[in-house]
């Protein structure tokens, strides 16, 4: 199929009434779908680590695998955006998106963990092109004033995706995995059980429906194939490549766009938030299944991701008031400082006291994404388009740094890896001070 930029109507991003209002809220359902797949590898890691009895190391290539898609194919996203257009590639990304969650059937018939990291990788290449694509349009659709402000309100849409994946994920996936002897959930190496307990692991599993999992992520991807058929009717305002990016703080245009010392700055800002949420939220089942914390079983934990994505969700919300009146970068600065408060206490602390800290870091992660995004492409102008598939590839963040929050599970304890987390939001308020600022 040819892709194309027709079927929009030319706009001044300054201005735009009820073309604007309609290719929001077209944009608020992408970012919706995008939060709540994402959220869904949430789910897939406590499920798989059982399914296939692997240790956190191994589980974490699903992270991995996921999130390596945006370092691969961001670039060549941007490219595409630049060709083609926004909505084409918002398209593009629905189908993509679409076809990774219809491998799920033959991964979970024929039960190969590389078959799911492979369809992981074509979900999240789908994922990308929607992120490369709607986040600079949303950053445009309007005055640069409130750009932070218009990027928070869609990413708040994404956190109800998270939110809401979370239970539905429980009930759906989760809660169909069969109680484990204690000798076994308590292990925190499946893949170095001894031979009775992997024996009796074996034959578990072989009982085991995953018909579930197939139906749930049919059902998604039947969603996403009715979305990218909606957006292709709908007539989004044409906005031309760099237009809404003034120069406000009278910059001279540079050759390159990597002598723009804050854009780099911001891509290792986006590498650390998404790493740093990524680890925590990805490990919140097992996190509160320790007997320190609350010695839960999974199904009943799953439950819990909610609250941490859904603080995400009411910080976004609120940020849109917030971030409109007060400097982004000092807002920025304060809530990583928050989340290392939190983090330290949730460390430190055991019970139900561990579990609240841990939760409530999601609503300091709420503006961080927008925040870092919008700061480190202000004054780019022509550049904007190349700079969010460069700070799109810096999402890679939620590859690496999980797995090594694994490495470190795996080799010490999962309260030990949450210094990682911390060492990632002190650079965040770094950036969030004094990093962010644009200069000559």
């Amino acid at each position: 199929m040819a892709l194309s930029a027709s079927n929009t109507t030319t706009l001044s991003s300054s201005g735009g009434g009820k073309g604007n209002a309609t290719a929001l809220g077209a944009l608020m359902t992408l970012f919706f779908m995008m939060g709540f797949i994402t959220c869904f590898n949430d789910i897939l890691i406590p499920y798989l680590r059982v399914l296939f009895a692997l240790n956190y190391t191994q589980t974490n290539l699903i992270n991995f695998c996921f999130f390596a898609a945006y370092f691969v194919m961001s670039i060549p996203a941007g490219k595409l955006v630049q060709r083609y257009g926004y909505k084409a590639i918002m398209i593009t990304g629905f189908f993509v998106a679409a076809l990774g969650c219809l491998l799920f059937y033959p991964a979970a018939s024929m039960r190969v963990y590389g078959l799911f990291l492979g369809a992981l990788f074509i979900l999240a290449s789908g994922i990308t092109m929607l992120q490369v694509a709607g986040n600079p349009y949303v950053a445009v659709l309007g005055s640069p004033e409130t750009s932070s402000s218009r990027l928070t309100l869609t990413q708040a849409l994404n956190s109800l995706g998270t939110t809401l994946a979370g239970p539905l994920g429980s009930a759906l996936i989760i809660s169909n995995l069969p109680k484990l002897p204690a000798t076994i959930n308590e292990a925190k190496d499946l893949s170095k059980l001894s031979p009775e307990n992997k024996t009796l692991l074996d034959s578990i599993l072989a009982t085991l429906d995953v018909s579930h999992l197939q139906t749930t992520y049919l059902a998604i991807a039947g969603v996403l194939i009715l979305i990218g058929g909606v957006l292709m009717a709908l007539r989004l305002p044409a906005i031309g490549h760099g237009e809404g990016e003034v120069d406000t703080e009278g910059m001279e245009i540079k050759d390159s766009i990597w002598e723009y010392k804050h854009l780099v700055l911001g891509m290792l800002g986006i590498f650390a938030y998404v790493g740093a949420e990524v680890a925590i939220g990805s490990h919140i089942v097992d996190y509160l299944g320790l007997k320190e914390v609350m010695g839960m079983d999974r199904g009943a934990a799953g439950y819990y991701i909610s609250f941490y994505w859904g603080g995400a969700m009411v910080g976004r919300f609120l940020g849109t008031v917030i971030l409109a009146k007060f400097n982004p970068g000092k807002i920025l600065g304060y809530y990583a400082i928050g989340a290392i408060t939190l983090l330290i206490l949730s460390i430190a602390l055991t019970g139900s006291v561990s579990m609240w800290t841990l939760l409530l870091v999601g609503f300091c992660n709420s503006l961080m994404f927008p925040t870092i995004f919008t700061l480190a492409i202000k004054g780019l102008g022509k550049y904007t388009e190349q700079a969010s598939g460069l700070l799109c590839t810096a999402i890679v963040g939620g590859a690496v740094i999980p797995m090594a929050f694994g490495f470190i599970t795996d080799t010490i304890s999962m309260k030990t890896a949450l210094l990682l987390p911390i060492l990632c939001y002190a650079y965040i308020s770094y950036f969030g001070f004094k990093g962010h600022k644009v200069r000559e």
